[in-house]
């Protein structure tokens, strides 16, 4: 057993073999940067440092300056903020933006010789192989501020991945060799004040700010230009540690640090010590604004617009022809997203939905209007409130489920008017007369694979004392049921289907295609707003479909505008058909189903949709300047809206006419409020 002398003997052995395997790991650094610079000092550093040449060698030159991950901005039509959306915090400013009291104290703190040594401070690496042999790190002292931003951009690259952010700042001599190598290169290539407003801009600064403009708000609420002294300081001494030096957290960590930079640009002269010692005497006074960001924070219920807007720009192949390219744009951001939201228009739809059904009822209203002959999405609101608190939610009522929404609602007869389309380009005429029994079997009628669906089942009018003969106009005005479905079986399932297409609905909401049955005349297949509306508009615009467009112009962050998904008018009937329609649905609003809806101080036309049970109910109509589709409805179980409390009134039997009617007639009178009448165009009918 060896004696205490002897164990001590081996400890201190134990621990100079310890310490020059450190010197060794730490003078390989050096060699290798000795190396990398063509200076003839490798031999001495043995053969870990000749394989850690070779690896210098090995590396590729093509490092280049990524784009940095910012901010993007939604604007809506009057060039309003609706919204500002990151992954991460970031505004990237030029060099002129940045107040040159804040270079001056990053540089002073972090790499007082940034000015005078290259890439890589050889004076430094050597003063840390003293300084870190002692303490067996590698690290410490030797890293220049183009080190550091290249090591940042490695972090930044890594994004949101634990492990591969950890890889970016392992303290390996592997690291350290490819950030010497990228550093010398970086510095080939760009100016030092190239790289110091580059570290500035890619730099984390803690509480979710990356970049010195968007921490300089965070913290004082104010440009990265206009930072006092005191402020520029503070700010540079958090680059060292954002979470320990944070002063949100830990003021009294963050002054003492603050102090630190203060008496370090003293030393160095940048200022004067009566300068320091003014700024040192200031107590740290912060004016916090904190992150606001994402579609939750829009206003004026505009957070399902700018998720629908979030998801063309991830999904549509305008944007890039993978959803990986797609993606990356995204979460890149610096986009400034303007769109087609009519401010006006939104807040009349936003008021409207929410003071007829609350937020906390069983029900909820959704809105969307498109203007006709554009295809611009005008507004889209609903009375849920765009969040994941109580009574609020993600899902967007308006759209489908491919864009954010759900299975959509059965449309009930506001699909009717889409029937006699497909009836009236068939050449048949508003004077086509049916028995229209108040019930009668379903007729048989052709399929779309040529074949027919059978006769079978029974379709029944809304009121047994409906019964005809109808001709299209009151048949359209009652909302007879027996009288569409002989017109649906004269004319065929697939011309219904045909015409459905060329106004936009190719599939549910949901996503699956259109259900053709003999029931599809009635409204039952499941649809959302968004597609009604673009439906209806092209009634209004004389027979033109617009695909609906959310999005008017893209620009990226370097100022390239991108392509953006456009309208493709087409003509989806004639003229004659269309202003046909507009007659018979004017029929609607003034003494049918619909006149609730009616608006008195210009010509809107429209029809009501009630399903069974009167579990969802619409009205959509139009005027000569915009087309709106309204919908209440039980989203979780559908059950019946009758006698319920919806919107603080007991409703009785609830139909599209008296529930879904107001809904639309509210928010069209506020959207158009101020705007001259346009008349619509009328066909006398027979």
């Amino acid at each position: 057993m060896p004696s205490p002398r002897s164990r001590s003997s081996i400890r201190r052995t134990a621990y100079a073999a310890s310490l020059v395997a450190r010197l060794v790991a730490v003078s390989t650094v050096a060699g290798v940067l000795l190396a990398g610079l063509a200076l003839p000092a490798v031999g001495s550093v043995g053969l870990a440092a000749k394989e850690a040449v070779s690896d210098f060698d090995d590396l590729p030159d093509d490092f280049t300056t990524p784009p940095l991950s910012q901010a993007s901005t939604v604007y809506d039509a009057s060039g309003q903020v609706i919204a500002t959306v990151y992954q991460r915090d970031r505004t990237v400013v030029p060099s002129e933006r940045i107040s040159p009291l804040l270079k001056a104290a990053l540089v002073d703190i972090e790499d007082n010789r940034f000015y005078q040594h290259g890439a890589v401070d050889l004076k430094g690496v050597l003063r840390a192989v003293n300084r870190n042999a002692a303490s067996g790190e590698i690290s410490q002292g030797a890293s220049t501020l183009t080190q550091q931003y290249v090591k940042n951009v490695f972090v930044d690259q890594a994004g949101d991945d634990p492990q591969a952010v950890q890889a970016a700042q392992a303290q390996t001599l592997g690291r350290k060799v490819k950030e010497m190598k990228y550093a010398i290169k970086l510095e080939e290539t760009l100016s030092k004040d190239e790289i110091l407003t580059d570290y500035l801009n890619i730099t984390f600064f803690g509480e979710q700010a990356y970049g010195i403009e968007a921490a300089s708000q965070r913290y004082f609420s104010v440009h990265a230009s206009d930072l006092t002294l005191a402020q520029a300081a503070l700010l540079a001494g958090l680059v060292q540690s954002p979470t320990g030096y944070d002063p949100v957290v830990n003021p009294k960590a963050a002054k003492a640090r603050r102090d630190t930079v203060l008496d370090k640009m003293a030393e160095y002269g940048s200022i004067t010590r009566a300068q320091a010692d003014a700024a040192i005497a200031e107590p740290v006074t912060l004016a916090v604004s904190r992150p606001r960001q994402g579609c939750i924070t829009a206003a004026q219920g505009e957070g399902f617009f700018c998720d629908y807007v979030h998801k063309l720009l991830t999904t549509d192949p305008a944007f890039g022809a993978t959803a990986a390219e797609r993606q990356a744009r995204w979460a890149r951001g610096g986009l400034q997203i303007h769109t087609t939201l009519d401010p006006k228009a939104q807040q009349a739809v936003q008021a409207s939905v929410t003071a007829h059904a609350y937020p906390s009822d069983q029900a909820a209203a959704a809105m969307t209007v498109v203007q006709p002959g554009t295809g611009r999405i005008l507004a889209m609101g609903q009375s849920r409130p765009y969040g994941l608190g109580t009574d609020q939610t993600q899902i967007n009522l308006n759209v489908g489920k491919p864009m954010g929404g759900g299975l959509g609602f059965p449309t009930g007869s506001t699909f009717k008017p889409i029937v006699a389309a497909a009836a009236l380009e068939s050449g048949r005429t508003p004077a086509q007369s049916y028995p229209a029994p108040a019930s009668m079997p379903w007729p048989a009628m052709k399929n779309c694979e040529g074949g027919r669906y059978p006769q079978s089942g029974e379709v029944h009018n809304d009121e047994s004392d409906q019964v005809g003969p109808f001709t299209m106009g009151p048949a359209m005005a009652k909302s007879v049921n027996t009288y569409f479905a002989a017109l649906e079986g004269e004319i065929g399932l697939c011309t219904v289907v045909q015409t459905a297409n060329r106004l936009g609905i190719s599939q549910q909401a949901g996503g699956q295609k259109l259900d053709a049955v003999p029931s599809m005349a009635l409204g039952s297949n499941s649809l959302s707003p968004l597609d009604m509306a673009g439906a209806y508009a092209a009634f209004a615009a004389h027979g033109t479909y617009c695909r609906p467009v959310a999005i008017d112009s893209v620009t990226t962050a370097d100022g390239k505008a991108l392509a953006v998904p456009k309208a493709n008018c087409s003509e989806a009937m004639s003229a004659t058909t269309a202003d046909t329609l507009t007659t018979l649905l004017r029929g609607v609003v003034q003494d049918g189903t619909g006149t609730a809806a009616g608006l008195d101080d210009r010509d809107s036309a429209g029809k009501t949709g009630t399903t069974n049970g009167s579990k969802q109910v619409w009205f959509v109509g139009y005027t000569a300047e915009l087309a709106a589709a309204t919908v209440v409805a039980d989203t979780d179980r559908p059950a019946s809206l009758n006698n319920r409390r919806i919107g603080g009134k007991n409703v009785g039997s609830a139909s599209g006419g008296t529930v879904a009617g107001p809904v639309w007639r509210d928010a069209v009178e506020g959207a158009l409020k101020g705007t001259p009448a346009k008349p619509l165009t009328r066909i006398p009918l027979p």
